[in-house]
């Protein structure tokens, strides 16, 4: 299956997962999805009954549709992914439309990635919009409870607190930058009077936002 075809169907169950979220017993009618989605009332139609074949949906001809089990853990995981993508999209400089790129985002995010998110972003419950952000699935959500054991961002460092960076999202340049001066990934630093610096004694002059994108281990 082509990768754009992939995001077609995710968008149809991550949509209906919406519609779940507000009221778990009720059916969508497809009309509802086309225009959600923006396309014909055909064109739904035409994908539901696909994957109602693929044991994703559930479809009553007239009446509208239903997640199945498997459809609902996908849905929920999609739309997890859209609003960790909004999340961080909220962290950064970034001006452009949160709602539409955070679309485009969520469908590059694969398990490995939903994980440095989750854990980069302080494992949050809600979106900048305010809803909540659905869990992660078991396997997921135990891989990052056990990495997340002492794990913060290197700004919530208290005074005097040591941790060993273990993360950083930082662009190239500043990857570089940082590394002239000693940080990478397996240094030490600390807070001292409101100011970080390395286990060598050599104070870091960086902004809170930087500080914001390092993962500590305490």
């Amino acid at each position: 299956m082509s990768g754009h075809f992939q995001e077609f169907e995710d968008e149809y169950l991550e949509s209906m997962y919406g519609y779940y979220e507000h009221d778990p017993q009720a059916l969508v009618r497809t009309g509802e999805i086309a225009s959600a989605l923006n396309v014909s009332p055909a064109s739904a139609t035409e994908m539901i009954q696909r994957l109602a074949s693929k044991g994703l949906v559930n479809y009553f001809p007239y009446k509208g549709a239903s997640l199945t089990e498997l459809g609902l853990s996908l849905g929920r995981q999609m739309k997890r992914r859209h609003r960790l993508a909004e999340v961080l999209l909220d962290k950064l400089p970034f001006y452009g439309n949160v709602h539409e790129t955070a679309c485009r985002l969520e469908h590059a995010i694969d398990d490995d990635l939903e994980v440095a998110l989750s854990l980069l972003l302080d494992q949050p419950n809600i979106d900048p919009s305010g809803r909540n952000i659905p869990a992660a699935r078991d396997e997921l959500a135990s891989k990052i409870n056990n990495l997340a054991k002492g794990l913060r961002p290197m700004s919530a460092l208290s005074d005097n607190c040591e941790g060993e960076i273990r993360m950083m999202v930082i662009s190239d340049t500043g990857l570089t930058a940082l590394s002239k001066l000693g940080v990478v990934i397996g240094t030490r630093v600390k807070k001292s009077e409101g100011r970080w610096q390395t286990s060598d004694g050599v104070y870091l002059e960086m902004s809170e936002s930087i500080a914001e994108k390092i993962l500590v281990r305490c």
